[in-house]
């Protein structure tokens, strides 16, 4: 069984990377969060509520501070972009790293008039998206 190391003073975040321990950070972080800071939106009929990547870079900020993101690998099919993110967090215990996957549709939908993703990045750029390299 873990136990999880207990925050002394939950209202006193870390002040530099590396201060807390892994479970302290996760035990900040698991908390439940106030409904003010979510957002919302409609998909598919159904009301989605997320957390804003900019509400997410404050609370990492206070939390976790001297955390990284960064993209590991891009890759892509004739339709879909695929891209693998980490996170980084510094512990007391060392970097903790976590990865993630994402898929966009690279082309507009039968039928749109907008130009899909992989055409803005021709015209953004002024190269085809396989030079990405």
């Amino acid at each position: 069984m873990q136990t999880t190391e207990p925050i002394t003073n939950p209202l006193t975040p870390p002040s530099m990377p590396g201060e807390w321990t892994l479970s302290q950070i996760q035990f900040a972080l698991s908390r439940p969060l106030p409904k003010s800071v979510l957002a919302s939106r409609r998909q598919g009929g159904a009301t989605l509520f997320y957390i804003p990547w900019y509400t997410a870079n404050r609370i990492l900020d206070k939390y976790a501070p001297g955390w990284t993101w960064e993209i590991r690998s891009i890759d892509l099919s004739s339709e879909r972009l695929f891209l693998v993110g980490r996170l980084t967090i510094p512990t007391a215990e060392g970097n903790v790293y976590r990865e993630a996957t994402g898929t966009e549709v690279l082309k507009g939908a039968e039928g749109d008039q907008r130009p899909g993703r992989a055409t803005l990045f021709e015209m953004d750029y002024d190269r085809p998206l396989t030079d990405l390299g």
